[in-house]
């Protein structure tokens, strides 16, 4: 069966890049402990990851990757994606190897903004969306970016940015400035990575996997 596409959005043309941890407990969201118990944030990042793949599959895209630390599970739609592991190094080098695997326009986000939809990200996907741009960015809240696309994916413009800082998208964003490259910006948003960050955003989206999560998990059903 075809999957709709979103309304007012042609065939894209982009490949669309999702990185991401499989969801198992103790390895991911590990700061929304002590609030959530290791499993309860393995549920949350679960249903963040499953809201963030679905909402991808119904955008237009020449190639829809999952570049994943671990393995596939139930959360992954069928069809939809390709699979491919991420390599070891820091987030850097991950980021630079995904967007190696690629070639054309490529637009990466990650599995911690499960709020994203196609309002926050159609400019990037728009007719003429890489026209005038080299690069879309996508700054976070906490200092980061939730979205980083390349008309020409060039590895280099990641490796050596430090990640997970409060700088980190000041930094990112000035390296592809100082390439010469034309960035054109994305609404900022919230990052998953906190107890309260997790709240901000299931208030957003509450009839979501993750909305339905997280009042589960408020409630203590998963304890």
């Amino acid at each position: 069966m075809t999957r709709p596409r979103d309304a007012g959005l042609p065939p894209g043309d982009s490949t669309l890049v999702v990185i991401a941890k499989e969801p198992v407990p103790g390895r991911v969201k590990t700061r929304m402990t002590p609030e959530y118990t290791p499993e309860e944030a393995a549920v949350l990042a679960e249903a963040a990851l499953a809201d963030t793949l679905h909402t991808v599959c119904s955008l237009p895209a020449r190639r829809r990757l999952l570049v994943l630390e671990g393995s596939p599970g139930p959360w992954l739609p069928d069809p939809g994606f390709e699979v491919v592991p991420q390599t070891g190094g820091g987030l850097d080098e991950r980021l630079a190897h995904a967007f190696a695997a690629c070639s054309g326009p490529t637009l990466l986000i990650g599995m911690d903004t499960p709020q994203v939809n196609r309002a926050l990200m159609g400019p990037a996907l728009a007719p003429g969306a890489w026209d005038l741009v080299d690069a879309w960015f996508g700054p976070s809240e906490d200092g980061g970016f939730w979205a980083l696309g390349l008309a020409e994916p060039d590895p280099a413009l990641l490796r050596g940015v430090p990640m997970s800082t409060e700088h980190t998208g000041r930094i990112q964003r000035e390296r592809l400035v100082r390439a010469g490259l034309r960035v054109g910006d994305l609404e900022r948003v919230t990052d998953v990575d906190t107890a309260r960050d997790a709240a901000l955003v299931a208030s957003l989206i509450p009839d979501s996997r993750f909305g339905r999560a997280v009042r589960l998990a408020r409630a203590g059903c998963h304890r």
